[in-house]
C-alpha cells in the first residue's frame, strides 16, 4: 500500500531540468514551524493542520503551524526572555539578528495559525485567553503584514518567551522546488489557559493527534505529509511528555537536511540524507517508484 508521502507530479521534470542546467535553484526563504504539544491524562498529542487542497505548496498535506520570516523582525529590539540572542544564534547557526527573526517567526506563526501566543507581560508569565475583538484585530493585522510581530509585542507590552521553545531540526526545500524554504522546526508546550483554534486561512482542518497515530495514518496512505513532517512525528514518538521533548531539544542535531537528486544507471534517485524511507527512484521516462 502506498504511504502518504507528498510527491508533486512535476518533480521528475524539474529534477531533469536541474540536472541539465536549464533550471536555476530559487534562493530558500528563512522560515519557522512549531510542533505544539499538549499532555492529556492518557497521552501526549501534537497540534496539526491540514493545508487546503487549493494551496500551491503542499495542498492537502498535514503540517504544523509555520511560515516565513518577516525581515522587519531582524533589527527591532524587543523584550526577550530565556536564552540570549547570542545563544540562539549559536544554536540556529545564524547571526543574532537572524536568530531573533527566526524565533519571532516561530512565535508569530503559532499565534497567527493556532491562536496560541508564547509571550507574556513578564519574563515569567504568558498571556491567558487570546480571543476577543482586540486580539483578533491584531492577529489579522499580523497576517496581512500590516503589523510586524516586534511592533505587536511592543504595542501590548509583551515579553517574547524564547525559553518556551526548543529547536528540533532544520530542513531545506529541495533545489528543484519553485518555492523553497530554509525551515527551523521547534517544539513547544501549549501554555496553561490557552487553547488552539483554526485561525489560518490556509487550513481547512486542525487536529490534536498522537504522533504515533499520525504516523500510522501516513503509513496507511490516509494522511498526506511532506518528508519533514512525518520524520519529526516519528522522532516525537520517543517522548512521553511535552516536557521530555523540550528537554531533549538542546541536544538535537540541527545540520540542515537537503534532498539530493542524482542519475544512477539510467534513473534519477531522489533521497534525503539520513532518511532512507523517502528515497524515490524515477526512471528517465517519467514514472516514479
Amino acid at each position: 500500500m502506498a504511504n502518504g508521502q507528498w510527491y508533486p507530479a512535476e518533480w521528475p521534470d524539474r529534477i531533469r531540468a536541474l540536472a541539465d542546467g536549464s533550471l536555476r535553484p530559487a534562493v530558500p526563504r528563512r522560515a519557522a514551524t512549531v510542533m505544539l504539544l499538549k499532555d492529556t491524562a492518557a497521552e501526549t498529542v501534537v497540534h496539526m493542520l491540514r493545508r487546503r487542497a487549493s494551496m500551491a505548496f503542499a495542498g492537502g498535506a498535514y503540517a504544523y503551524p509555520g511560515g516565513g520570516v518577516d525581515p522587519r523582525d531582524d533589527e527591532h529590539q524587543i523584550h526577550w526572555a530565556g536564552p540570549t540572542r547570542a545563544w540562539w544564534a549559536a544554536r540556529l547557526g545564524v547571526d543574532e539578528t537572524a536568530a531573533q527573526a527566526i524565533v519571532c517567526a516561530a512565535v508569530r506563526e503559532t499565534y497567527e495559525e493556532a491562536g496560541v501566543l508564547l509571550a507574556g507581560p513578564t519574563a515569567e508569565s504568558v498571556v491567558g485567553d487570546t480571543t476577543g475583538e482586540e486580539w483578533e484585530a491584531d492577529r489579522a493585522a499580523l497576517v496581512a503584514r500590516d503589523l510586524s510581530f516586534a511592533e505587536f509585542l511592543e504595542r501590548r507590552g509583551l515579553v517574547l518567551r524564547s525559553d518556551l521553545l526548543g529547536a528540533w531540526t532544520r530542513w531545506i526545500t529541495p533545489e528543484f522546488e519553485p518555492r523553497r524554504y530554509d525551515t527551523w522546526f521547534f517544539v513547544a508546550a501549549l501554555p496553561h489557559g490557552q487553547r488552539t483554534r483554526n485561525a489560518s486561512t490556509e487550513a481547512d482542518r486542525t487536529v490534536w493527534i498522537r504522533p504515533q497515530d499520525a504516523a500510522d495514518g501516513y503509513d496507511k496512505g490516509e494522511l498526506l505529509m511532506m518528508p519533514p513532517t512525518i520524520a519529526t512525528l516519528r522522532q516525537l514518538t520517543a517522548y512521553g511528555s511535552a516536557a521530555a521533548a523540550l528537554a531533549a531539544a538542546p541536544g538535537r542535531d540541527l545540520t540542515p537536511v537537503l534532498a539530493q537528486a542524482r542519475l544512477v544507471d539510467g534513473e534519477i534517485v531522489l533521497s534525503w540524507p539520513g532518511h532512507d524511507e523517502f528515497t524515490k527512484h524515477i526512471p528517465t521516462g517519467g514514472a516514479s517508484a
